[in-house]
């Protein structure tokens, strides 16, 4: 039986595509090698994977003196991969980029076991650049990605969980007994929240819920209990069945995560996109909505120009624009990156001859 190393993590962008590819692999061995965050509380729950905590080093963006040890942390926690990729012997290492990615890439191919990398956003993040010059190929959720990185980048598409295909709206109505003819709206802001969009709807929840029923997926320990009792509005932490109440929803209010934003396209399921701040990030999220806008496929706000002004008015057009929006996701060129993704995996842990 094959073997094959999985890593990744940080955020649930990083973990689910993984996840994505590995309910649809068959016959391996699988491993996976990530910090002690939350990757290890999701992965550590599926009994098939091996799950092996490794040290890593997170880059702080601000300028810090504890930058300067990163070197010595890497090259420690380099070395520690080393360790553990001998005695596992991969025939493959799939990665899934950002900083937990790297100490494993590069020790990797100091044994020569071939990488295969994934690259969601539209521009490449440091990770995967610093990955990408060993990999065999950086896999890319964008085919503009792919077409203007290099040799090795090839267009495979978003790796989509089964499962998000498969939702099931009546188990929301259930769980919450919802009872309503106002249009449905989901508020996303990714597996840690997003305090910006958060602070919105709490400051306009009286007025939206006239109009609307918001079911607010808030992050972790974000949940504002002096709302707790608000008619046609639920607060919940995190959804382990996101799948769930996509299918509810009549539109969806998220950051740009390549990974959500693609499972929302996969659904063809209407989308306003707040991304990330350029303060907070490195513009990724602004990118890849703005590449979804200019496909006429989502509505988008930027996040210094979100007031309740804007969100009102971007609602309206998304519900008032419904069709349009679904008609033009069902003429994308979209690739569900399963199938190659796990082609690729194959024929290159065939040809490792290590």
């Amino acid at each position: 039986m094959k073997k094959i190393v999985f890593t990744g993590g940080g955020t649930a962008g990083h973990i689910m595509p993984n996840l994505a590819i590995i309910e649809n692999l068959k016959n391996y061995k699988i491993y996976y090698l990530g910090s002690n965050g939350m990757e290890k509380q999701i992965i550590s729950k599926y009994p098939s994977i091996t799950y092996i905590e490794i040290p890593v080093v997170k880059f702080v963006r601000s300028l810090t003196p504890k930058n300067l040890l990163i070197p010595f942390k890497l090259i420690k926690s380099i070395n520690y991969c080393k360790k553990i990729l001998k005695d596992i012997n991969p025939d493959i290492i799939f990665s899934k980029g950002g900083y937990v990615s790297i100490p494993v890439c590069i020790a990797g191919s100091k044994l020569k076991i071939p990488t295969l990398t994934h690259e969601s956003d539209l521009t490449v993040g440091l990770a995967n650049k610093i990955i990408a010059k060993k990999a065999k190929y950086l896999c890319c959720s964008f085919r503009e990605t792919a077409n203007s990185f290099g040799k090795n980048a090839i267009y495979t598409g978003s790796p989509i969980r089964n499962s998000i295909l498969h939702g099931n709206k009546n188990t929301i109505i259930s769980r919450h007994k919802i009872n309503t003819k106002l249009p449905i709206i989901l508020i996303v802001g990714g597996s840690l929240g997003a305090q910006a969009i958060n602070e919105c709807i709490w400051q306009n929840i009286q007025s939206l819920t006239k109009k609307y029923y918001i079911i607010h997926i808030t992050g972790k320990n974000n949940i504002n209990h002096n709302l707790k009792n608000t008619p046609n509005y639920i607060q919940i932490e995190f959804a382990n069945d996101i799948q769930n109440y996509f299918a509810l929803s009549d539109m969806v209010i998220s950051r740009a995560g390549s990974n959500t934003i693609f499972e929302l396209l996969a659904l063809k399921k209407p989308m306003l996109l707040i991304p990330l701040s350029k303060k907070s990030s490195r513009g990724d999220q602004i990118l890849n909505a703005q590449n979804f806008k200019n496909n006429r496929i989502a509505k988008v706000i930027l996040q210094e120009d979100l007031s309740y002004q804007a969100l009102q008015k971007s609602i309206e057009d998304c519900l008032n624009q419904k069709e349009s929006l679904i008609k033009n996701m069902s003429s994308v060129k979209f690739a569900n990156g399963n199938e190659k993704i796990i082609n690729l995996i194959a024929e290159t842990a065939k040809n490792n001859n290590n």
